[in-house]
């Protein structure tokens, strides 16, 4: 696939689905080659190796869905590496980092193959709404595939060897991206949130550690895989997901029977700024996104032709920029935004 076409593919996450909490379930694998340091302690030459060994055998993978198509980061302008980014097939970390590193990418996007980011590699799988068992089936497939070809790090007492402690054992990170605007109006979410913290599990913004919450969206994921199960780390996630889910709907059917007037004007007024904006800031467009979904959710709005993850993905700047095929100042962007978005929600 042409490097243009695959990085505008729709990804996988960003179809509509069922659930009006979940809008993505995560798995991710750290994994790290035997001969070779960590990629913090790896000279330029080792870097090279690793990302050489490991996209030979990437781009040699077959299997349903499981066509990859490897991209060396040094190749991609910065705008590539937002859209990346914004889609949530790389980190920032890795984006922002230099020498050699890539990324591997299924046709829609549900596998990503982070190459010498923290660790030699990071496989991920990434799926619409509450599919945790499914994305963690689907990475254990690929990893197995890998695995029969590459020499990873393992000892018979800990596990999978990574180069952040927390990840060491099975090194899976299984992470729910949630939309909770009932929770915020409320003003419950940071009851319901540090109870989770509690429980052991990590909260995190749109884009992970250190991001904020834009868009009444969090990300919730494990925080330690040793001496656990990646079964009794995926029952957990789950439970924990499902009781998120179930305080954001009481939460939804509190706002409607105390402030119905309120959340109609809310939900309303989003609607009609963002079908009659002319300049609408990214921070602004997730926003009104936000409130516009959850108008839909409860039906008071009628249901607009993109759904919100595709939404909030093609208005980031990255994104924004790269469908325009052409570079915008943060005012050209805003007004851009407004116009997309206008045309979309018509």
């Amino acid at each position: 696939m042409i490097r243009k076409e695959l990085l505008l593919q729709h990804s996988a996450w960003m179809s509509e689905t069922d659930s009006p909490v979940v809008i993505s379930s995560r798995v991710r694998l750290a994994r790290n080659l035997e001969d070779f340091p960590f990629p913090h302690g790896l000279s330029q030459e080792g870097a090279a190796q690793v990302e050489k060994t490991v996209a030979q055998v990437l781009t040699d993978t077959e299997g349903e869905n499981k066509e990859l198509s490897y991209i060396p980061l040094t190749e991609l302008n910065s705008i590539e590496q937002q859209v990346l980014i914004e889609k949530h097939l790389i980190s920032p970390s890795l984006g922002g980092a230099t020498g050699a590193r890539g990324v591997a990418l299924a046709p829609d996007h549900r596998y990503a193959v982070m190459v010498n980011e923290e660790d030699h590699l990071r496989v991920q799988v990434l799926l619409p709404g509450n599919q945790l068992l499914e994305s963690h089936r689907l990475a254990t497939e690929l990893d197995d595939l890998l695995e029969a070809k590459l020499d990873f790090a393992y000892r018979e007492s800990q596990g999978y060897l990574t180069a952040c402690p927390t990840n060491v054992g099975t090194g899976l990170r299984a992470s729910v991206m949630v939309h909770l605007p009932g929770l915020v109006i409320t003003k419950q979410v940071q009851q319901v949130l540090g109870a989770v913290t509690r429980l052991g599990l990590a909260v995190r913004g749109l884009y992970g550690e250190g991001s904020q919450a834009f868009g009444h969206i969090f990300q919730v994921s494990n925080q330690i895989t040793l001496g656990k199960s990646e079964e009794d780390i995926l029952t957990h996630l789950d439970a924990v997901t499902r009781q998120i889910v179930e305080h954001e709907l009481q939460a939804r059917e509190l706002l409607r029977q105390q402030t119905p007037i309120h959340l109609e004007d809310k939900v309303w007024r989003a609607r009609g700024t963002l079908q009659n904006a002319r300049l609408l800031s990214s921070e602004d467009a997730i926003h009104l996104l936000s409130h516009d979904r959850l108008g839909t959710d409860m039906g008071l709005l009628p249901k607009t032709k993109d759904c919100f993850a595709t939404l909030i993905v093609d208005t980031r700047p990255g994104c924004l920029q790269y469908i325009l095929d052409r570079e915008l100042d943060p005012s050209q962007r805003d007004e851009e935004r407004a116009r997309l978005i206008r045309e979309r929600i018509a």
